[in-house]
């Protein structure tokens, strides 16, 4: 469903494929190798990179299993530059507070696979495509994952709504629970006259 709606507001993400029939999704899979492009493979639910596997020639695809007996692919994007990297976004009631670059070892940058983090300056185009992401999925908080494709334009990869962030809260200058308990009780205390 996240991917619908971020495709349907117009949002930049990764070419995705939801579907319930094994080989309906070993046909996508085989034309997409074919074509020259690598697949991810996802769980609909999980955390820290658990389950996540890129498929780069047809005999990945013998493990290929489904999540929930769903079959949830979506086309590798290359990043720009040298490496592997990515951006997560922290986003609270419709702010951009924060925000990181995660280098992997590998393909995958999550901290729990031992990508390193380097707190970075929000640049105004990241902010807002981060910022529409949370709005088309009417969430008051997330973490959005961002990569720098190789053509040098953003792709969301991933909005988690329930966002680590113990590798932000390490080198971003900024209290993130504190952040997240001021807006609730903005929100919803104050606004109710509940404190």
């Amino acid at each position: 469903m996240t991917s619908f709606l971020l495709q349907h507001g117009g949002l930049p993400t990764a070419m995705t494929w939801v579907l319930r029939d094994r080989d309906a999704a070993l046909a996508i899979a085989e034309q997409q190798l074919r074509a020259g492009y690598y697949l991810i493979s996802k769980p609909l639910f999980g955390s820290q990179g658990e389950g996540i596997r890129r498929i780069e020639k047809s005999t990945d695809l013998l493990w290929l299993t489904s999540s929930h007996g769903i079959y949830y692919l979506q086309r590798f994007v290359e990043c720009a530059g040298d490496g592997y990297s990515d951006v997560r976004v922290f986003v609270i009631n419709g702010r951009a507070v924060a925000a990181m670059r995660r280098r992997g070892i590998s393909w995958l940058n999550n901290v729990a696979r031992g990508a390193s983090c380097e707190c970075i300056e929000l640049e105004p185009a990241l902010a807002e495509l981060a910022i529409a992401a949370v709005a088309a999925l009417s969430m008051d908080y997330a973490g959005v994952d961002v990569i720098q494709d190789a053509d040098g334009g953003y792709r969301i990869i991933e909005v988690n709504s329930v966002p680590a962030w113990k590798g932000l809260q390490s080198v971003c200058d900024i209290n993130i629970a504190e952040r997240l308990v001021a807006d609730l009780l903005d929100r919803y205390c104050v606004a109710e006259n509940l404190c």
